[in-house]
Formats: structure tokens, C-alpha cells, sequence
């Protein structure tokens, strides 16, 4: 399918609009690290695209991710913790766990239409820091590159994430996607030099531009998915 990530009016903007929760695990001893959250993030919207709940004709989530994929890709990140966070792994959806970090993803939802347990958390109060700074990516595996002059609380940078997820994962053919599942969907996410950046934003890599609802002005670019097998 072409990409959602086009911000000038289209047909898309007709079609109802459906979001992507994800909620991610914040307690107040034990937050988890900045990147862990980020790259937990894209995983989990990876996992959620890759399951058969989301994929088969008859899955039961597949009719809400193909009109949520039909109108603008939006994901929106929640924060939780214990009892919280309880009630919000009851509800269906996938818990994806990194080193620190846990992230839920649930299937999409109309944009009015959250359940009264996910709309009673809150989107803000997601900094997160990281206590060392991460090790340099992998290249042998997918790295996802964070614009080094957009500022985003830990919220926005994980949705952001799970964007460039996303890109990457549109891109690649079945065998790809397959490999890259059953490789437990390795990567990285990184924030990129100002050279760095110039040199990816040539490459031809898939680009997410952000549709300026929250955080960043509109169209700025935010992330762009370097996965091996896109590499000429």
C-alpha cells in the first residue's frame, strides 16, 4: 500500500480515523530507559502488524487495522503503572518486553472511541532518560535514525519509532518480513549526527514526516527506518 505519511489533504482525511494505542510501563522506582522504551515501542507495533489476529482475512482485529491503515496512521502513547497498568493488560493487545521496558500495543480504536481504561491515562509525563548512553547500533540489523534537531518528550520519539517501524516494514517483501519476525525483529534506534542525517535523508530510506498534531511543526522529518535489505 502507498504510505500514510503524506500531510496534504486526500481521501484518507475522509475515511473514518482510528488510532493505534500503546501504553508503556512507567513505574516511579523503576522507569525504564529512554532508547529501551523507543526501540520496545517499534517492536510492539511490529509484532502487532506481523500477527495473524491483525492478518488473517478473518483475524479479529484485521478489519480495524485496515481502516485504521486506510485513514491518516496515527499512534498515540499512554503511560501506566501498578494498578494501572493492570487493567490496561486485561484488555486485548500484546505486552512486547525490553531490557527495562514493557510497552502494550492494542489494536486500533476510533480516534473518540478509547476504552474508559485507556483514556483514563495519561499521554504526558513520559521523560525518560537513558543512565548510559546506548552502544553504537549494529549495522548487520535495522536501525531506526532520530532527527538530531526535533526535541520530543519519550511519548512522541516511541510513537515516532514505531512510525519508522512501520516504513521499514511496508517496504520489505514477504520473505523479508518473515525473516525479520522470526529474527524476534531486531533493531536499533539512535539519534543521528547532523552529517549523519544529511547523508540518510539522500539515501532514499523510507522518511517519517510528522502531521504537526502534537510537539513538532507540521511535515518536520522525524525518523528515517535504515533496515539492510533497503540498502542499495
Amino acid at each position: 500500500m502507498s504510505s500514510p505519511f503524506q500531510h496534504e489533504a486526500t481521501d484518507r482525511d475522509a475515511a473514518p480515523q482510528y488510532v493505534l494505542p500503546l501504553v508503556v510501563r512507567i513505574e516511579r522506582e523503576t522507569p525504564p530507559a529512554r532508547t529501551d522504551a523507543l526501540e520496545t515501542a517499534a517492536r510492539a507495533v511490529l509484532t502487532l502488524l506481523s500477527d495473524e489476529r491483525a492478518t488473517a482475512e478473518d483475524g479479529e482485529w484485521t478489519a480495524a487495522v485496515h481502516a485504521w491503515q486506510d485513514a491518516r496512521i496515527r499512534k498515540v502513547v499512554r503511560r501506566a503503572r501498578r494498578s494501572e497498568w493492570q487493567r490496561a493488560e486485561a484488555l486485548p493487545g500484546i505486552t512486547v518486553t525490553g531490557k527495562t521496558a514493557e510497552v502494550r500495543v492494542f489494536p486500533p480504536i476510533p480516534l473518540d472511541g478509547w476504552p474508559k481504561d485507556l483514556s483514563r491515562l495519561q499521554v504526558s509525563g513520559t521523560e525518560l532518560d537513558d543512565p548510559e548512553p546506548p552502544p553504537p547500533a549494529d549495522p548487520v540489523h535495522p536501525v531506526l535514525w532520530m532527527a538530531p534537531d526535533v526535541a520530543m518528550s519519550a511519548g512522541k520519539a516511541m510513537a515516532q519509532a514505531g512510525h519508522g517501524a512501520q516504513l521499514a516494514w511496508w517496504e520489505l517483501d514477504a520473505e523479508q518480513r518473515r525473516a525479520w519476525r522470526e529474527d524476534g525483529f531486531p533493531l536499533a534506534v539512535r539519534t543521528a549526527s547532523p552529517a549523519e542525517w544529511s547523508r540518510l535523508a539522500a539515501s532514499g530510506l523510507p522518511v517519517v514526516r510528522d502531521a504537526g498534531f502534537t510537539e513538532v511543526a507540521p511535515d518536520s522529518a522525524t525518523v528515517i527506518a535504515q533496515h539492510p535489505a533497503l540498502l542499495g
